[in-house]
């Protein structure tokens, strides 16, 4: 009897252990990898012209407006396959989203339209010298930062 008692225990520890190692190999999926993606592309170039914008690098007129005309390139990804429902951080270890995306889905589309309008702005004056880029990047950096205050985890 003891020896089936070891079994059994050896067996429902095997189990546990073998649950554990699946769930911390679980597999990123798509959408939320193809979302990070997104968001490192926004980031990039988004550092391109801040780093400009805070005197970290002189600016440069062609990088200026080659960040910018990408981060317009981006705000044109549609959203709506990045973003289905089951996919928050209560729902995946891969996600900072919060549920109330899904909860506010027309705010949070308006915030993604809001980059989009604050992107062309930018692009507009990026290239045009420092002062029109930094101006242009304001707008920009409070989209970013209404939807990440809003919809995302924050940062610890």
């Amino acid at each position: 009897m003891k020896r089936l008692t070891l079994i059994a225990a050896t067996a429902a520890a095997s189990a546990i252990a073998a649950s554990g190692l699946a769930e911390s190999h679980e597999k990123m999926p798509a959408e939320i990898a193809a979302r990070h993606g997104q968001m490192q592309l926004m980031s990039l170039h988004l550092g391109v012209v801040g780093n400009m914008a805070r005197g970290n690098i002189d600016y440069d007129a062609a990088q200026a407006q080659m960040a910018a005309d990408n981060l317009v390139a981006v705000s044109q990804i549609s959203q709506d396959l990045l973003w289905p429902e089951g996919t928050a951080n209560s729902d995946s270890q891969f996600s900072r989203a919060l549920p109330a995306i899904w909860e506010s889905r027309a705010d949070f589309d308006a915030k993604w339209d809001a980059f989009g309008t604050a992107t062309l702005e930018l692009q507009a004056v990026a290239g045009d010298g420092l002062d029109p880029m930094k101006g242009g990047l304001g707008a920009v950096g409070r989209t970013c930062g209404g939807c990440h205050d809003d919809y995302r985890v924050a940062d610890d």
